[in-house]
C-alpha cells in the first residue's frame, strides 16, 4: 500500500508514519530525511544534493523525484509513505509519473485536518528528543521527568526555532498557498480520505487504519 500524508506544520505527520512504519512495515519517505542520507551517502545523486544544499540553494523536484525512484527500485514490500511530498500540483503530476512508470499505484491520500488555532497551540509546545526525534508537547505528552527520552534514553531536546505563533502562522499561510490545492486534486482522483488530526495519537492512528480499510 503507497499513501500520501498531508496537513499543514505540527499536523502529526511523522508521529503518524512512524506508527504506520511499525505497524504495517511500511516505508517512510520524508524529503528531509532522504536529502539527509543522499548528501552522505556519496552517490552521483547524492553529490548532486550536496552541490546544491552546499550553495545554499533550493533542491529541485526532479532531484527529489530521483532520490523517491532510488527508493521505490528498493524492497518495496510493506509499501511506501510519503510524507512531506508532494507539496505542489507540479510535484504530485511529477509523482503520478514516476509510480505510473514502476507499474504501481497510490492508494490513498489521507488528510490531517486540524483546527489552526489548537494547531498554534500545540506547535509552540512542542519539542523532540535531538537523538531519535520523538516528540514532546508541554500540555498533552510532557518530557519524562527523569530527563530521559522515553524511546532511546537520550537526555538533550531540541524545540524548532520558528515553533512560535509568528513563524507558524506564515508557515501555515504558505500551506494554505501551495499545498492545500492537493486536496482537490486528489478528492477529484477519488484518492482523498480525512481524519481528524487533533485528537489522541492512538485515536488519530485509528482514524487512519479505518480510512485505510476503505
Amino acid at each position: 500500500m503507497n499513501i500520501i500524508l498531508l496537513g499543514p506544520p505540527g499536523a502529526g505527520k511523522g508521529t503518524q508514519a512512524r506508527r504506520l512504519v511499525e505497524e504495517r512495515d511500511m516505508i517512510q519517505l520524508s524529503t528531509g530525511d532522504m536529502l539527509r542520507e543522499a548528501r552522505t551517502s556519496g552517490t552521483e545523486m547524492g553529490k548532486r544534493v550536496a552541490e546544491v544544499m552546499d550553495r545554499g540553494e533550493l533542491v529541485t523536484d526532479d532531484i527529489v523525484i530521483g532520490l523517491i525512484e532510488e527508493k521505490l527500485e528498493g524492497d518495496t514490500h510493506g509499501g511506501f509513505i510519503f510524507d512531506g511530498f508532494p507539496r505542489t500540483l507540479a510535484q504530485a503530476d511529477a509523482l503520478g509519473d514516476l509510480l505510473k512508470r514502476h507499474n504501481t499505484t497510490l492508494d490513498a491520500v489521507i488528510e490531517m485536518q486540524v483546527d489552526d488555532e489548537a494547531l498554534v497551540q500545540r506547535i509552540t509546545a512542542r519539542s523532540t528528543c535531538a537523538n531519535c526525534g520523538e516528540v514532546y508537547n508541554d500540555i498533552t505528552k510532557p518530557q519524562p521527568a527523569d530527563g530521559k527520552c522515553a524511546v532511546c534514553g537520550h537526555t538533550e531536546f531540541n524545540r524548532r526555532a520558528d515553533d512560535n505563533e509568528d513563524a507558524l502562522k506564515q508557515r501555515l499561510m504558505e500551506y494554505y498557498k501551495k499545498t492545500s490545492p492537493l486536496l482537490g486534486y486528489y478528492y477529484a482522483k477519488g484518492d482523498l480520505r480525512t481524519v481528524n488530526g487533533l485528537g489522541e495519537i492512538d485515536e488519530v492512528a485509528a482514524a487512519i487504519g479505518r480510512a485505510l480499510a476503505k
